[in-house]
């Protein structure tokens, strides 16, 4: 290994011992507050359980039947909720995205008890992958821990997620477009669809849950658009028209609008860029998440305090989320740029030959991308420990003054990739949830008689 490695390694291991020393201390306590509070707030209602007290048939309505909206039926049914899917095409996706899952999609996947969907489609168990520079040169990135994905033909997989969920008594899966919601003095009380023979049909019930994928026409309605107020107006009327014109890769933080009787997850919520291949990933930990928050009830129908309380899913569900989304931005933001920019084409470079360090500096990355190691400090560790890396590269053996240039350029260039990443996914949410009011939310309190337990 060259002194170019050993400085880069030094450094990163440096870095990593300061960080490791911090979190150990700083984070001890509320690691401590978060697993009393999943005691109190996370118990399991069980499977079988009959909630009888309701008005109407349906408990939940799932807009969209991918891989969240059939997850989270599947999983909703299974705890007793009655649960009605509108999907707008029933029939096997035909696409070339979503055909990764993780290896940490795969343990949300059989923490949801829906690995055996993963069988009889021809799936192929992914243990490592191929990084290949421009020279040919190569590197090979491992899952840590002996652990595996799945790589798969996408409506495949879904396809047998729809098979499961619609196996269960209390899941009604229908076809239909799903054209509004249904608005009763601010809270949302159920949509308006039409069924492939084109009726127009009203479907009620106490919480609405939209994850309807990228193209969602829901989402306005329910999250803060990021753009320039003179722009808004332009937007919702393009929106109303259905003329935009709209690409498969989409990039967008999780902005939120709560609103009593409704709420969205999956791609509906948050978007990422493709390449890291992280979004299903991010889906089925929203599933399991948003399953366990609503464990501790048996009745729905009070929108606005379970309006307040599922708050909290959106502080909770953001180490994953900010892991997954921020690498798999700054990774397109660093391969996609020109190589006529000096330290844009170090940064790829640097980033090429970190990961060929392997050990800790590669597995890392690999558990943050795959979803095995959430950790929002140890995400921070390695962008920095490659921005060192790739600025001792540069210094090394001496350090001229067109190379201190570039090394100076470098270290500007990656901080404007990274600091407007971290800000979009929200830095106090992410690295001090406990600051946040909606952290400490728990379920409303309920009649135990509204709910009757049964096999």
């Amino acid at each position: 290994m060259d002194s170019k490695h050993i400085f880069g390694g030094v450094v990163a291991a440096f870095l990593f011992g300061f960080v490791v020393l911090y979190s150990s201390r700083g984070r001890e306590n509320i690691k401590a507050s978060e697993k009393n509070r999943s005691k109190k707030t996370l118990k399991s209602s069980g499977n079988g359980v009959c909630r009888s007290n309701f008005a109407g048939n349906t408990d939940v309505i799932i807009v969209g039947a991918g891989v969240a909206g059939s997850a989270l039926a599947y999983a909703l049914a299974k705890d007793g909720w009655r649960v009605q899917v509108i999907e707008r095409d029933l029939a096997e996706p035909d696409r070339i995205v979503g055909e990764l899952l993780h290896a940490g999609g795969c343990l949300k996947l059989a923490a949801l008890g829906l690995e055996d969907c993963l069988d009889g489609i021809d799936s192929q168990i992914v243990l490592s992958f191929a990084a290949i520079n421009k020279d040919g040169k190569r590197t090979a990135i491992s899952y840590p821990s002996n652990a595996s994905g799945r790589s798969f033909h996408n409506g495949r997989f879904i396809q047998k997620l729809r098979e499961k969920a619609a196996s269960l008594p209390n899941v009604k899966l229908e076809q239909g477009t799903v054209t509004s919601l249904v608005e009763e003095n601010g809270s949302i009380k159920g949509v308006l669809y039409k069924t492939k023979a084109g009726q127009e049909l009203a479907a009620s019930a106490s919480l609405t849950i939209v994850c309807d994928g990228c193209f969602s026409n829901l989402r306005r309605n329910l999250c803060n658009p990021k753009m320039p107020p003179e722009l808004y107006n332009a937007f919702i009327c393009a929106i109303d028209k259905g003329n935009i014109r709209t690409m498969p890769n989409r990039i967008m933080s999780a902005s939120p609008y709560p609103t009593p009787g409704a709420f969205l997850i999956g791609d509906s919520l948050n978007m990422r860029h493709a390449v890291t291949g992280g979004g299903m990933t991010v889906g089925l930990s929203d599933v399991v998440l948003l399953r366990d928050l609503l464990r501790p009830l048996n009745d729905l129908s009070n929108a606005a305090s379970i309006c307040k309380y599922l708050e909290s899913f959106y502080i909770l569900r953001k180490p994953t989320a900010f892991a997954i989304n921020t690498l798999a931005s700054t990774l397109h933001i660093v391969f996609s740029s020109s190589d006529q920019d000096p330290s844009r084409k170090e940064m790829k470079e640097a980033f090429f030959n970190y990961l060929s360090l392997g050990g800790v500096f590669s597995e890392g990355l690999m558990a943050l991308l795959s979803g095995l190691n959430p950790d929002p400090l140890s995400l921070v560790f390695h962008c920095f420990a490659m921005l060192a890396y790739a600025v001792g590269r540069l210094l090394l053996p001496f350090p001229t003054p067109k190379r201190m240039c570039i090394a100076a350029k470098l270290i500007l260039v990656g901080s404007g990739i990274i600091f407007p990443i971290l800000k979009a996914e929200g830095i106090r949410a992410t690295f001090f949830p406990a600051t946040k009011p909606a952290y400490y939310r728990t379920p409303p309190v309920q009649s135990t008689g509204d709910k009757e337990t049964g096999k």
